[in-house]
């Protein structure tokens, strides 16, 4: 069998599942009608300049992508207040935690992770043959404490989701800079600000400013979740150039395509329309609130454009069902969260969906 030949701890490893698309759902069921609510997508869409700047750069597809990315590394650059030769760009912030593992951490070396949390860094860390460490998350949010004990001469990296998924919590700037300073100058700490734009609290870290005193720190972002560009796949990490140079040492060429590179320009010239999106997201994160509430259902208060919701039941079961009723949530039992799903703000009329197809499913055990 082919399966002999390949590398043990690969075998071992269970599969990344993401969230089933609407129209497999369609076709597997046989529904007219079904609404995502579990990637946590932007269910907006893109900001228009973006759909035409794909149609503009459509007739180039026969050509390979700019494999430095210079417009979008020159526009990105100037919006956040960095060095172009600060970023790295990758499809999907996910290739960026590939790439980092791939380049600063060895077979045996330790990787601290919290848990639960994003499932590809454990993943990504195990398929290199690192020993990943897990700590667990205290009342919802990280334990810096027990990840400072659990750090050894071995340890080579340290992932922190700010804010985290599944929790939608955030470790503070407060928090964060007291971690930095207790941190050895060698291990790479990796924080990732996928949701970042939806995080409304005065106490979020300002991470670039910290990479003036801290080299060790890499920061990755995406134009997944806010900026609705989740089916191009484009994400960016910004660290010091020498470690970019060394993360582009193991980075795949042409890995940005040239509809998600236009794309991506046009939406940081739109700020407008995304901070409209931020607005309708929190209004509707609001309104999430208070159904749960009144269904007596707790959550955990979130900062991303996602919740995490107890359903005082098995999650696996209430996330079958609500997929048999057309509403795709997140099935939390990969996390271990066995009594939760995870559901994405959508629309208000997803919302509205959503909710009362729970209240219904949930009245039926009653």
């Amino acid at each position: 069998m082919i399966s002999l030949t390949a590398k043990k701890r690969i075998l071992d490893i269970e599969p990344y599942r993401p969230g089933k698309p609407i129209a497999e759902v369609k076709r597997e069921l046989g529904l007219k009608s079904v609404i995502k609510l579990a990637s946590n997508e932007n269910p907006y869409g893109p900001s228009p300049k973006a759909i035409e700047a794909i149609r503009r750069e459509a007739g180039n597809v026969n050509r390979y992508p700019d494999g430095g990315c210079f417009y979008l590394r020159q526009t990105l650059a100037k919006h956040l207040a960095v060095k172009p030769e600060q970023l790295i760009f990758g499809n999907g912030s996910d290739e960026i935690i590939v790439m980092a593992i791939k380049a600063f951490v060895g077979e045996g070396d330790e990787v601290v992770i919290a848990k639960p949390s994003f499932l590809i860094y454990e993943i990504a860390s195990r398929i290199e043959g690192a020993v990943v460490k897990p700590v667990p998350l205290v009342d919802f949010r990280y334990d810096l404490a027990a990840m400072e004990k659990a750090v050894t001469p071995k340890t080579r990296m340290i992932f922190i989701g700010n804010p985290d998924n599944p929790a939608g919590t955030f470790v503070t700037a407060a928090q964060l800079a007291d971690f930095l300073k207790n941190t050895r100058p060698d291990i790479f700490v990796f924080i990732d600000e996928a949701y970042f734009e939806y995080v409304t609290g005065g106490d979020y870290p300002d991470t670039f400013k910290l990479q003036k005193t801290y080299k060790n720190i890499l920061v990755t972002r995406t134009f997944s979740k806010m900026y609705a560009l989740a089916g191009l796949r484009v994400g960016y990490g910004i660290a010091d150039p020498e470690v970019i140079g060394i993360l582009n040492r193991v980075r795949e060429p042409f890995n940005i395509n040239s509809l998600a590179q236009a794309a991506a320009v046009a939406c940081l010239k739109d700020q407008k329309y995304y901070r409209g999106i931020a607005k309708l997201v929190g209004e509707q994160r609001q309104f999430l609130y208070e159904q749960l509430r009144d269904a007596g259902l707790p959550f955990v208060p979130s900062a991303t454009n996602f919740v995490l919701i107890d359903v005082k039941q098995n999650g696996s079961d209430v996330a079958g069902r609500l997929l048999r009723k057309g509403v795709i949530v997140r099935d939390m039992g990969c996390w271990g969260l066995t009594r939760y799903i995870r559901v994405t703000i959508g629309t208000a009329s997803e919302n509205k969906r959503f909710i009362k197809t729970l209240k219904a499913i949930l009245q039926e055990e009653a």
